[in-house]
């Protein structure tokens, strides 16, 4: 079973924290990372993009010029495709781009990609963050006191910390997360990780719950 040290928030030792082993020690599955964050970006997207088909444009409502003796080709209407102004052929319209993934596979993304971060040695608990008031001064000394200020970290809690989260709003590459939207996307873009004790655990409520879902 892999084990990590707890440190203070001073950076010194304060114990240790047993990981669970189908969690921190899953398969590194990189096709599984490729699909889970193709998923992830694709709900992103707003998909509000819009044209106007020849039936939308306004005007065309007589036909431009008789059909025939005036030496000019035939012609219906003002609207279509190959007049100024004239509809869009095949034009994009307003859609959603997500697409669903089976909850197995979304799951062993996650384990896989914390187990990653795991074996790169990019994963610090520390026991609490104990902020009391919104300070974004306090965030930077502690990620300077812990060695992380030097690469984009995400930092975990186990449920909502008001100060911590609005505290980290102005420093680059400093992300927060509850662990209820722990993502695949968010722990590969950060070199760094920093969970609290608290969510260690809540990792592992969560990850457990899946697989007993998941599970026939």
């Amino acid at each position: 079973m892999p084990t990590l040290d707890v440190v203070t928030t001073g950076n010194r030792k304060a114990g240790s924290v047993d990981l669970d082993p189908a969690i921190f020690e899953a398969p590194v599955r990189p096709h599984l990372f490729h699909a889970e964050v193709r998923r992830q970006l694709a709900k992103r997207r707003s998909g509000t993009h819009s044209t106007k088909n020849r039936a939308a444009v306004s005007g065309g409502g007589i036909k431009p010029w008789k059909q025939k003796g005036t030496g000019r080709a035939r012609q219906g209407t003002i609207r279509a495709p190959q007049w100024a102004g004239g509809g869009v052929v095949f034009g994009p319209v307003p859609r959603s781009y997500e697409h669903a993934s089976p909850k197995k596979a979304r799951r062993a993304a996650l384990c896989g990609a914390l187990s990653h971060q795991l074996r790169e040695g990019n994963i610090k608990v520390v026991d609490e963050i104990g902020l009391s008031e919104y300070k974004t001064k306090q965030v930077a000394k502690l990620l300077r006191d812990l060695s992380l200020a030097d690469a984009p970290v995400l930092i975990v809690t186990a449920t909502e910390d008001a100060f911590l989260e609005r505290s980290s709003r102005n420093l680059p590459n400093v992300n927060v997360l509850r662990v209820a939207g722990l993502n695949v996307y968010d722990v590969l873009r950060h070199r760094r990780l920093l969970l609290t004790k608290a969510a260690v655990a809540a990792i592992g409520e969560r990850l457990r719950d899946q697989r007993a879902e998941a599970s026939p």
